[in-house]
């Protein structure tokens, strides 16, 4: 798996994570539980790595150059 691959894997499983967080802590909420004050920064740990994976995935169709044909007008 080249580069490319790795980083869209770990996007993918960090954003899994990232929603059990986050679903975690309404589901707390919804029930009536008052989590820890440091329970609402656990989310920003995987979005710290969110982010920089989510820029450059959207960013490398624009480095990459066009694949496979003419540019259209």
């Amino acid at each position: 798996m080249n580069v490319n691959g790795w980083i869209r894997q770990i996007h993918r499983w960090v954003s899994l994570l990232f929603t059990l967080v986050v679903a975690g802590i309404f589901a707390a909420l919804g029930f009536g539980l008052e989590p820890a004050e440091w329970i609402y920064f656990l989310p920003l740990a995987p979005l710290a790595v969110l982010v920089p994976t989510g820029v450059y995935m959207f960013v490398l169709p624009y480095f990459s150059g066009r694949r496979g044909g003419e540019a259209s007008t």
